[in-house]
């Protein structure tokens, strides 16, 4: 995990997606065709039926990461877009400041990231995120 980087979305229309445990956004068609960088063991590859399991249409925002261990900018950035977030002000554009990698600094490959998911995992796919000794957060209810 977080090795190579993370295909960056070929267009930025509504058929983006994002990964309910990494938060990484490509198009339907990426994630079909090689799965989510972040979280091989979930196989969408193998079995196309599983995008709609674990990626979810609705996000807020995105922000491209290129150095997920950038900690000192990120902090200040993310916990500002919480308040904003919890006050009602949502981002529907890009924000450009690096600030999902304060969530899992270095283990996510640099690429395109929501800022936020709507959608928890099913209970199969977190037990499966257990199994494999994996971090799932789910979304915090506001």
């Amino acid at each position: 995990m977080g090795e190579v980087a993370a295909q960056i979305p070929t267009s930025f229309g509504h058929e983006l997606r994002a990964c309910l445990r990494c938060r990484l956004v490509k198009t339907y068609d990426q994630f079909r065709d090689s799965g989510c960088e972040n979280c091989p063991f979930f196989k969408i590859e193998e079995d196309p039926e599983r995008i709609v399991d674990v990626t979810t249409p609705n996000f807020n925002g995105y922000d491209l990461i290129s150095n997920p261990q950038n900690l000192n900018l990120l902090s200040t950035v993310h916990s500002l877009y919480r308040v904003l977030y919890i006050l009602g002000v949502v981002f529907e554009t890009e924000v450009s400041s690096n600030t999902f990698g304060l969530l899992f600094p270095g283990k996510f490959a640099p690429g395109c990231y929501a800022l936020a998911v709507s959608e928890t995992l099913s209970e199969d796919m977190q037990s499966l995120c257990q199994e494999e000794r994996v971090q799932y957060v789910p979304p915090k209810r506001i």
